[in-house]
């Protein structure tokens, strides 16, 4: 489990595919490398991954084609700057909220707005996943533990949510140099998945 708090900023070294639609993922992790076992997770742009190797500050991880195809990790390369999380221990401090590192959707970044001591970012997001988020919720984008400020009504065509990013998520993640078009991983709150599932099959519960 991670909590959508950014430890640092690593650098793709290489990304290489594979025939069979699965890659292998080179990245820069000086800090995060330091307590990172073989196996050990990590949330790259919000997408937990599993290290493989680990040697000189640089952690390899395979990616299969599911991962490929559900978020922007296929569309990295080398020199892109990435947010990495390593997984939170046993009694330590949910400073974000629950994250798992599933990313449901890609969204993308639809206005930018600079508001003086923060910044207003407009998301795009698939409308399956607008059901799942709620204003003053939470959500991780890229991995990035944040507060939606604004959502669509729910009867829009094109649905979308607002957050506002402080300096120092500006400074220390990857979304303070995110442009328009930049598309995005979004992982909605796992609370309101399972509530949808449960009240699927509340009428059998009933029968």
């Amino acid at each position: 489990m991670f909590t959508g708090i950014i430890a640092e900023q690593g650098e793709v070294v290489s990304i290489e595919r594979d025939g069979a639609g699965s890659a292998t993922l080179v990245l820069t992790a000086p800090e995060s490398s330091r307590d990172l076992g073989l196996g050990g997770s990590l949330a790259v742009n919000g997408v937990c991954l599993t290290a493989t190797s680990i040697e000189d500050g640089r952690v390899t991880v395979d990616v299969m084609g599911e991962t490929l195809e559900r978020t922007t990790i296929g569309e990295l390369g080398p020199g892109a700057s990435v947010n990495l999380e390593r997984c939170v221990p046993a009694g330590g401090r949910l400073d974000g909220h629950v994250v798992q590192g599933h990313v449901d959707g890609v969204g993308a970044l639809a206005e930018r707005e600079d508001q003086g001591a923060w910044h207003r970012l407009r998301f795009s997001v698939p409308p399956r996943l607008a059901r799942y988020i709620a204003e003053k919720g939470s959500i991780a984008v890229d991995g990035v533990s944040l507060t939606v400020t604004a959502v669509s009504p729910a009867a829009e065509a094109e649905p979308w949510f607002e957050v506002g990013l402080i300096p120092t998520t500006l400074a220390d993640t990857g979304l303070g140099t995110k442009n328009t078009g930049d598309r995005v991983n979004l992982e909605v709150d796992v609370l309101a998945k399972y509530t949808e599932r449960l009240l699927a099959f509340a009428p059998e519960a009933r029968a």
